[in-house]
């Protein structure tokens, strides 16, 4: 069996059920000396199996790869970012990052051809920040769910990006954006308000100080894997977000204890993300640390309608992750190899020696807070963190690294 007429081979394209049709929007090809990014439209067909190319009237989306496509209960199509590059001179390029959302709609149904209409839209709320390699669902309520993703950053001749664990949500019948944020389970809210109850009543009429606006806060999270490479997590939350998340720590510390920091998926791009019976499924994904790709491969799930909290299926195993260092060339690496070749091997053993256990490292005295443990065996984490992150790695960068490094020892020792 064979169709003509359908889209010419691309990637980073995005496709959705609708009506009986496969609809395909946008993606790009690159070749060895050229790349172009598409914005056209076709439909598939599942009655007849014919391809036909679609020409909605009006203004559409800019050509984009890894866009959010949704169908609506309607029928209509959902266009939301994505990514795309152009050539500003030679060997020089501009990645943007597309924050727009459309509407394809169609016109017509039941006719022999639909007719079908691009419109954009302003949708209302909070909208994600900017990002790329997001992952998109149909969740409950007529609403697309958007989770994780990447915003990179160029740095001089680096490129750093910043990776997101929220999800936000779009509302196609109020077109409208907003954050999905937890909730405290209904036997902790009835303590909390029973708390500020008696609060207020001690208070009496005394005047209550009121925090200024807040804005948004960049919160830095660092984890070390078995092999000592550091993940440093950026993750930004709003001003209400915030402020929420502080009144009910206060509240939780009144009340005898923390509940210790909620779980949830790391921060990562193009995970794979699907919706069951009003239970949202996050699968995988990918995490850089410096020019190491590391995939993924833990399972996490969030009851949509309660949005309590994120249980773990399938828990990450630092052992297993995969990584994978970019080189300039297979050649470099060759005569790296063959003029090193000792100095290779006994980095190799030291790395190998510093894998053995934690005796290896400096030990925590008795009574040793982690500033003082820091300030006694500093020197000796730089070295370390210097070994792993090569001698390419800014000075700043190592020093981080290995405040980081031997904080995480200190809590695994105390």
């Amino acid at each position: 069996f064979r169709a003509s007429g359908g889209p010419s081979g691309r990637s980073g394209h995005r496709m959705v059920a609708c009506r009986r049709q496969l609809i395909i929007f946008g993606g790009f090809h690159e070749s060895a000396r050229d790349y172009i990014y598409y914005n056209d439209v076709y439909a598939f067909n599942l009655d007849s199996f014919t391809w036909s190319k679609l020409a909605p009237a009006g203004i559409g989306p800019a050509p984009r790869s890894g866009c959010q496509m949704t169908a609506s209960p309607e029928g209509n199509i959902i266009i939301y970012g994505g990514y795309s590059k152009q050539r500003i001179k030679k060997d020089v390029d501009k990645g943007t990052l597309h924050t727009d959302m459309f509407l394809l709609k169609a016109e017509g149904v039941g006719k022999e051809e639909d007719r079908w209409t691009w419109s954009r839209l302003s949708p209302s709320g909070v909208k994600p920040p900017p990002r790329s390699g997001f992952s998109v669902a149909v969740g409950p309520g007529n609403r697309s769910l958007l989770f994780g993703g990447v915003h990179d950053e160029e740095e001089e001749e680096s490129l750093e990006g910043d990776f997101f664990n929220d999800l936000y949500c779009y509302d196609m019948g109020k077109n409208r954006w907003f954050p999905a944020q937890l909730k405290a389970p209904k036997s902790e809210k009835r303590k909390r308000r029973r708390g500020k109850q008696a609060e207020s009543e001690a208070a009496g009429d005394e005047e209550v100080e009121q925090r200024p606006p807040q804005g948004p806060l960049e919160i830095v999270k660092e984890v070390v894997t078995e092999d000592g490479t550091v993940m440093t997590i950026k993750q930004v939350i709003s001003g209400a977000a915030e402020e929420k998340e502080r009144s009910e720590s206060e509240e939780e510390e009144e009340e005898g204890g923390a509940l210790g920091p909620p779980v949830e998926p790391c921060p990562r791009s193009n995970a794979m993300v699907a919706v069951k019976h009003g239970v949202l499924f996050v699968y995988g994904g990918m995490f850089e640390v410096g020019d190491r790709q590391f995939t993924l491969s833990d399972l996490h799930s969030i009851d949509l309608h309660r949005m309590e909290e994120w249980k773990v299926l399938l828990e990450m195993d630092p052992k297993t992750q995969e990584w994978l260092e970019e080189s300039e060339s297979d050649e470099e690496d060759d005569v790296e190899g063959a003029e090193g070749g000792e100095e290779e091997e006994e980095s190799s053993e030291e790395e190998s020696e510093d894998d053995e256990g934690e005796e290896q490292h400096p030990a925590v005295e008795s009574g040793e807070n982690p500033q003082e443990y820091l300030s006694r065996t500093e020197q000796y984490w730089i070295k370390l963190a210097r070994s792993h992150m090569g001698p390419e790695a800014k000075e700043k960068k190592v020093v981080k690294v290995a405040h980081a490094m031997a904080k995480t020892f200190h809590e695994g020792s105390v």
